[in-house]
């Protein structure tokens, strides 16, 4: 009897206990850190109850079956900082990742992901070089913002695979790390202007992105082609030190920067949260939600079936949405 309530102790009361202080931990760091500082202390913390060698998150957009998953802001430790501008660019071809947004708020976890059967080359290559053998991730939705929340963890093949109890305690700690995170945001964004969280941004006084909603990540990329994600744009950190003010982004995107506490709250134009989609997105977008097919849709406006297509990718991406359902329900909103 003594030797089996020893053994339950190491096999089940032990991880218990390690997974509960570990938990005590992450709330007292809710309270006491500050939010730009928050995810990654938290995944420091992590590693401490399911030991990894390299760590990713941040927010992503889904995409479509036309259009690649992006990364629009992200975190990282034991990772390049080029790591998400290498993902993006290959993005649609990472099984690993399109599995895990496929099945939000399960943990997926693979052993070699690199090496499967469907991996491209590109792939393979972007794991070797990043020491990506053994992953483990959970995505989640963060409502009203039209993205995800994403967070990864890798081994190298120098340490085992991640096993179902790592999955577990992986499992149960990001899902109170997201409710901290909300609950930070929700804490920013209630001294901050009253605006949409799709088309709003919190950053630090540097210049680095804590949050951001589609629809402003989408007027930022048009504005500003190169820009990455992750700091805001160059040409928007000089107005950092005149708040508040007005901005001009690009040719048409008017922002709001306003100071929110010791961070910077930056919003679209009123006018922004209308439509994120021009005229003839919008006229594509409403017959494709009415059962018209692309062919029907070139003809009735007069455009090419290949040009409709890419109206509707785009609608997809500026909506936030992944089928005709969801954009029907966005077309619907007021």
């Amino acid at each position: 009897m003594p030797i089996a309530l020893e053994t339950m102790e190491s096999q089940v009361l032990l991880p218990l206990r390690k997974l509960s202080g570990g938990l005590l931990r992450l709330a007292d760091l809710a309270r006491t850190v500050p939010a730009q500082a928050l995810l990654e202390a938290s995944l420091k913390l992590l590693d401490g109850l399911v030991p990894f060698d390299s760590a990713w998150w941040g927010e992503v957009s889904a995409g479509t079956a036309q259009v690649a998953p992006r990364n629009w802001l992200h975190g990282s430790l034991g990772l390049s900082k080029r790591f998400a501008d290498e993902w993006n660019r290959l993005s649609m071809d990472d099984s690993f990742a399109l599995q895990s947004i496929a099945h939000v708020g399960k943990v997926i976890r693979q052993n070699n992901p690199v090496e499967s059967a469907s991996t491209t080359s590109d792939v393979e290559a972007f794991g070797h070089r990043h020491g990506l053998a053994r992953c483990m991730a959970v995505t989640v939705e963060m409502p009203h913002t039209g993205l995800l929340f994403f967070v990864s963890v890798y081994r190298t093949t120098s340490r085992p695979a991640f096993s179902a109890q790592d999955e577990v305690m992986f499992g149960e700690f990001v899902s109170h790390l997201l409710q901290h995170w909300r609950h930070a945001l929700e804490q920013l964004q209630a001294t901050a202007p009253s605006e949409p969280w799709d088309g709003h941004a919190l950053a630090d006084q540097t210049g680095s992105l804590l949050f951001i909603g589609i629809r402003i990540g989408l007027a930022l990329k048009s504005a500003y082609p190169g820009w990455s994600g992750t700091e805001l744009p160059e040409a928007l950190l000089g107005a950092l030190s005149k708040l508040p003010c007005s901005f001009v982004a690009g040719r048409s995107a008017r922002l709001r920067m306003e100071p929110c506490g010791s961070y910077v709250a930056i919003s679209l134009a009123k006018n922004h949260h209308r439509s994120p989609l021009s005229p003839r997105e919008l006229g594509a977008a409403m017959h494709y939600a009415n059962g018209r097919s692309s062919k029907e849709i070139a003809a009735e406006l007069g455009l090419t079936p290949a040009t409709v297509r890419t109206y509707l990718r785009s609608t997809y991406l500026r909506l936030g949405v992944r089928n005709k359902v969801e954009l029907q329900a966005a077309l619907r909103k007021p």
